[in-house]
């Protein structure tokens, strides 16, 4: 989760670029660093670690340049090298990037062979040499990002200026944040209205798919088309607040729309995105192969994270796997096999019931793994191993883009689980890990259906009651998603395995009860199908979420359909979780509940 800041100055901006970067520090820490343009050129400073190493750096060996950007870095490509710190420089360009580039090793191969020499082992490289390329074709700055930005794949933001060029910065966004701050003769631009709040409350926010061409004294945004477009700008209360909404109306709303990046920083921890392999920081305290049983045990939202994580274990690694309710599990004294593996997953790290769990793990000779949030948690503290979620702060009550953030852990733990025990190949491994790398940009592309999803939420928020069906891994996003509905809207819901059906809830289908049917064109989606027609034949109004094979094969059954991106069933629970959160979220606000604070609830439930 890189942060990127760039400002077009009066004075000498470097010092500034470290006060924003300060802000967005929690973003990353591997490596930072700062390019400006002085009349000798394009200077830069980096340095390996936190940022106090920049700024030492620059204490020590000042930089002018009144135009200037700035990063900190998570790695995803490469390791934490100078080297590979950002910005990248390449002739008279200079970039920095959050995010990942999907097909950068095509794009550096074409590179290559057309001569081009690279320094570093990151994907972002590939936007300095392809807009170097298109500059010394003659193309103009803007020209050249506009035709650059077509090549690229994947979810990012980018920040770029230019060699001559001091009234100039460009910036991108597709999927990740970026914010522009409007100052008197000063532009900025920031992955966050917090990191430009030391210098102006005045934001424009870009909306996904925008570039803009700014200079200190104007903007001008344009779509992925290339047309200009109007972007409003607004007060920022960033200055005063831990975390802001930007242009949301809501904290949900924005977790839900950071999905894509949060994912992408998540997977970065434990895949190496140029080979396609999993990967583990750190050395394991035992051994996958001579596991005999995995026990994880959550509250809420969390729970469900686990049961499709049991899916992913006993399909992929043919690991058996039990999934148990914390403020159950300890009640019932489990007995725990000698040689197992209790995994607890929590957003905040210090759910009570979840922590007793833990404790009870251990006293029972587990080894312990914990999947959370909060690093610094008593559950981290407390556990052999942590899998640490990159979800970044979460502000809305129900949980969105850290729910996405503990499936993302748990594939990658099942995959590995998969690869050390011997149950795949690598060309499985390579399958698998390249199915998560894609979700990132397939999430982008389900919110920008945003406006459908809002108005079939409509139909769902005159209901009284809601069914949700699924079949195997979908089933536990069926529950999520009558879970969501629940917390927020205060709508009565309820998610069943939809063979499940017929043995007991068809019982409560009429023409007044929406059923909300999860079938991607999977190996079981004929069965989802079938027990669907269960609920058209008593009159049920289905909303059907499927990709396009399903909305063809079903478009004069379904009431309303919502179509997700075809993808390798092993990601489905990640994709259609976009959906069924955004069905909650807009039945929510169109009944006028509080979102972020719903009645009852807590974020963090500490007690049992």
């Amino acid at each position: 989760m890189c942060g990127i800041v760039g400002i077009l100055g009066k004075e000498p901006v470097a010092e500034n670029i470290v006060e924003a970067l300060r802000r967005l520090e929690y973003r990353g820490y591997d490596s930072a660093g700062v390019a400006t343009l002085t009349p000798n050129g394009i200077e830069r400073r980096r340095a390996v670690g936190k940022l106090k190493n920049l700024a030492g750096l620059l204490a020590r060996e000042p930089l002018g340049g009144t135009s200037g950007i700035g990063h900190t870095r998570w790695a995803t490509h490469g390791g934490v090298t100078e080297a590979n710190a950002h910005p990248h420089a390449v002739g008279n360009v200079v970039v920095v990037h959050n995010g990942i580039i999907e097909n950068f090793r095509t794009l550096k191969d074409e590179l290559v062979a057309d001569g081009a020499v690279f320094t570093t082992q990151t994907d972002t490289e590939v936007v300095a040499q392809l807009l170097s390329r298109e500059l010394k074709r003659g193309s103009t700055p803007r020209d050249a990002v506009r035709d650059v930005l077509g090549r690229l794949h994947g979810a990012f933001a980018l920040a770029i200026l230019f060699k001559g060029e001091e009234d100039l910065m460009i910036g991108a966004r597709n999927g990740p944040p970026l914010a522009v701050g409007h100052g008197d003769g000063e532009m900025f631009l920031g992955s966050d209205a917090i990191a430009l709040s030391p210098f102006t409350n005045r934001i424009t926010y870009l909306e996904d798919g925008d570039w803009v061409v700014l200079t200190h004294r104007s903007l001008e945004v344009l779509d992925g088309e290339g047309r200009p477009v109007s972007r409003p700008m607004s007060f920022s209360q960033a200055s005063t607040m831990l975390v802001d909404k930007g242009n949301h109306r809501h904290f949900m709303a924005k977790e839900i729309e950071e999905q894509p990046e949060v994912i992408g920083h998540t997977l970065a921890e434990y895949v190496d995105f140029a080979e396609q392999t999993v990967r583990v920081p750190g050395d394991l305290p035992f051994d996958f192969a001579t596991l005999d049983r995995i026990t994880i045990t959550a509250c809420g939202t969390a729970s469900y994270a686990g049961l499709t994580a049991k899916y992913w274990f006993e399909r992929v690694a043919r690991l058996p796997t039990e999934v148990d309710i914390a403020s159950e599990f300890r009640y019932r004294e489990a007995p725990l096999p000698k040689h197992g593996l209790a995994i607890v997953v929590s957003q905040s790290g210090e759910t009570a019931d979840t922590l007793a769990a833990l404790r009870y793990c251990k006293q029972q000779g587990q080894h312990t793994l914990a999947i959370v949030n909060v690093p610094e948690s008593t559950i981290a503290r407390e556990s052999e191993v942590v899998f640490r979620t990159y979800a970044g702060p979460e502000i809305g009550v129900a949980s969105t883009k850290a729910f996405t953030c503990q499936l993302t852990a748990l594939a990658c733990l099942a995959i590995l689980a998969g690869k050390l025990r011997g149950t795949i190949t690598p060309e499985q491994e390579r399958e698998l890990v390249g199915a998560l790398i894609m979700a990132p940009r397939q999430m982008t592309e389900i919110l920008k259906d945003e406006k459908h999803i809002a108005a079939v939420a409509r139909e769902v928020a005159n209901a009284r009651d809601v069914l949700f069906l699924g079949r195997g891994l979908n089933y536990p996003i069926a529950l999520e998603g009558a879970l969501k509905l629940k917390e927020v809207s205060y709508i009565h819901a309820e998610g069943y395995a939809a063979g499940e059906l017929k043995h007991g809830p068809i019982a409560l289908i009429d023409e007044n009860v929406p059923v909300i049917v999860i079938a991607p064109h999977d190996e079981l989606y004929e069965k989802t199908i079938s027990n669907m027609e269960e609920v058209a034949a008593r009159g049920g109004k289905i909303i059907l979420l499927t990709d396009d094979h399903g909305v063809k094969d079903n478009e004069h059954r379904a009431f309303l359909t919502i179509c997700v991106p075809k993808a390798n069933p092993f990601v489905s629970p990640l994709l259609y979780a976009v959906p069924v959160q955004l069905l909650a979220y807009h039945a929510a606000v169109f009944m006028g509940t509080d979102v972020d604070q719903p009645r009852n609830l807590a974020k963090s439930v500490t007690v049992e």
